[in-house]
C-alpha cells in the first residue's frame, strides 16, 4: 500500500512539474505586460513626462508577436523612449528589433547595449545563476552590433554607451549619462562622470546591468532616476518570495520594479524585460514586461 501511495505521489509531482514547465515555456513567456509607475522626480508644478522603458528583447527573427506587441506601445504616447540593452539573440534579428521599434523612431530616444548585443547566447546550466561562486562569461557568435547602432543613431536616438548628452523631450531639457554593459566590464563611467548640470530639467542615468559600482556613482553625481535591465526580474521566480537571482550584485528584492537606491535620493527602475535566453525560453511568476514611467513632481 505504501509503495502504491509513493508511486501515486511521484506521478502527481511529475504531472505538476510537467504542467508548470509547459505553462512557463509556452504561456507565461508570451504574456507581455505593461507596468505603470509614477516617479516623483520633477520640480513642483511641472507637467508630467512619460518615459517608455524597454529592455532585454532578446529578439529572434521569427518573434513577430513580440514585435507587434512592442510596436503597439506607441499608443502610450511616450515623450521619451529608453532601451537598456540585450536587444538581439540572433545574427539575423536586427530587422525584427527595428520592426518593433519603428513607431518610436521619430520620438526622442536613447539606448545602451548589453552583452547580448555583442555576442550571441550559448547554452548554460540554469543552476549556475543560483549557485555560489564566480561564473565565467561564455560568449557566442558575433552579432551585428554596428548595424543596430547605426540604425538607432540615424533615427536620432542618443547612443549612451559610455557617453553623456542633453536632449529635448516633452518640452524639457534632459541630461543623460550611460555606460556600456558592466556585466562584461565594458563600462567606463569615469569617462562621463561629474555632477549633474543645473541647466537641465531632469537627469537620467542608464545602464544595462544594475551593478552597484555604476549605480552608486550615478547617484553620487545627482542623477535622479536610474534605469537598468539585465535581471529578467529573476525570470523564474518563487510565488510569494520573488527572484532567486539577479545575475549581478543587485539585491534580489530589487530584481524588478521601482525602488529607492540605498543611501541616496535617486530612484532606480529595473525592467524585468520582454525576452528570455533562447536556450531557456521560459518565465514563471515573472511575466515579460515593458514599463511606462510617468514622472511627476516630488
Amino acid at each position: 500500500m505504501r509503495k502504491r501511495s509513493f508511486i501515486t505521489a511521484a506521478a502527481a509531482l511529475t504531472a505538476v512539474g510537467g504542467a508548470t514547465f509547459a505553462y512557463a515555456s509556452l504561456i507565461e513567456r508570451n504574456l507581455f505586460t505593461l507596468r505603470r509607475f509614477d516617479v516623483p522626480v520633477l520640480e513642483p508644478d511641472a507637467e508630467p513626462l512619460r518615459i517608455l522603458h524597454l529592455s532585454d528583447l532578446h529578439m529572434m527573427p521569427e518573434q513577430r508577436r513580440k514585435q507587434d506587441w512592442v510596436a503597439a506601445l506607441i499608443g502610450t504616447d511616450p515623450d521619451l523612449v529608453i532601451t537598456t540593452g540585450d536587444n538581439l539573440s540572433s545574427p539575423y534579428a536586427v530587422p525584427g528589433v527595428l520592426r518593433a521599434l519603428e513607431p518610436f523612431l521619430d520620438r526622442p530616444g536613447a539606448f545602451v547595449f548589453g552583452s547580448n548585443d555583442y555576442r550571441g547566447p550559448v547554452f548554460k546550466n540554469p543552476l549556475r545563476y543560483v549557485l555560489p561562486g564566480e561564473r565565467e562569461y561564455v560568449q557566442g557568435v558575433d552579432l551585428p552590433t554596428d548595424d543596430l547602432r547605426a540604425a538607432l543613431v540615424d533615427a536620432g536616438w542618443a547612443d549612451l554607451n559610455n557617453a553623456r548628452t542633453v536632449l529635448k523631450a516633452g518640452g524639457r531639457s534632459i541630461e543623460l549619462a550611460g555606460v556600456d554593459d558592466p556585466h562584461v566590464e565594458r563600462d567606463d563611467y569615469a569617462s562621463v562622470a561629474g555632477s549633474i548640470s543645473s541647466g537641465a530639467d531632469l537627469h537620467l542615468g542608464v545602464t544595462h546591468t544594475p551593478a552597484s559600482r555604476v549605480l552608486n556613482a550615478m547617484a553620487a553625481d545627482g542623477f535622479s532616476l536610474l534605469l537598468a535591465g539585465h535581471t529578467h526580474g529573476g525570470q523564474v521566480c518563487v510565488p510569494f518570495y520573488g527572484a532567486l537571482a539577479t545575475n549581478c550584485d543587485l539585491p534580489q528584492s530589487m530584481a524588478k520594479g521601482l525602488h529607492r537606491w540605498p543611501g541616496s535620493d535617486s530612484w532606480l527602475h529595473v525592467s524585468a524585460g520582454l525576452g528570455t535566453h533562447p536556450t531557456a525560453p521560459m518565465r514563471f511568476a515573472c511575466r515579460p514586461e515593458a514599463s511606462l514611467l510617468t514622472l511627476i513632481p516630488r
